[in-house]
């Protein structure tokens, strides 16, 4: 590839897991946004509390937030991966997904996992966006 180097850009949620962990909450490098794998982290460091539903509608607020902190906006994502501790979730889940990704309709997928950061944590999601 020829040509400079695009501006490597970050942005952060205030996660107190950012700089404990020593990441960015997003990074755009060119027209690609990567939102990194992202809690229903509260902005007091807490956890959101109620179920999935209301945990999964933190995460998608907080990429969507740092989506556009970037440039783009919740209709530039092209991929999610949603990771679950209770398959049981799933719809409430997707549901939530839906709410604020459905228009873009990204490739997504969905896993169960053991664990999380934090053992209340129901879900976490990380997002791909491309800018134009």
């Amino acid at each position: 590839m020829s040509g400079a180097p695009s501006e490597r850009l970050r942005t952060t949620s205030g996660s107190p897991f950012e700089a404990a962990f020593g990441f960015a909450r997003a990074v755009r490098e060119g027209d690609r946004v990567i939102v990194a794998g992202t809690g229903p982290v509260e902005p007091d460091g807490t956890t959101t509390p109620g179920g999935a539903a209301e945990q999964a509608a933190r995460c998608c607020a907080i990429i969507v937030a740092a989506i556009e902190e970037l440039g783009g906006s919740a209709a530039d994502v092209v991929r999610t991966r949603m990771l679950l501790t209770d398959p049981s979730d799933q719809d409430a889940v997707g549901a939530m997904h839906a709410r604020f990704f459905g228009a873009a309709r990204p490739a997504a997928t969905m896993a169960g996992v053991a664990w999380l950061c934090r053992p209340e944590w129901k879900v976490e999601i990380e997002a791909e966006a491309i800018v134009r």
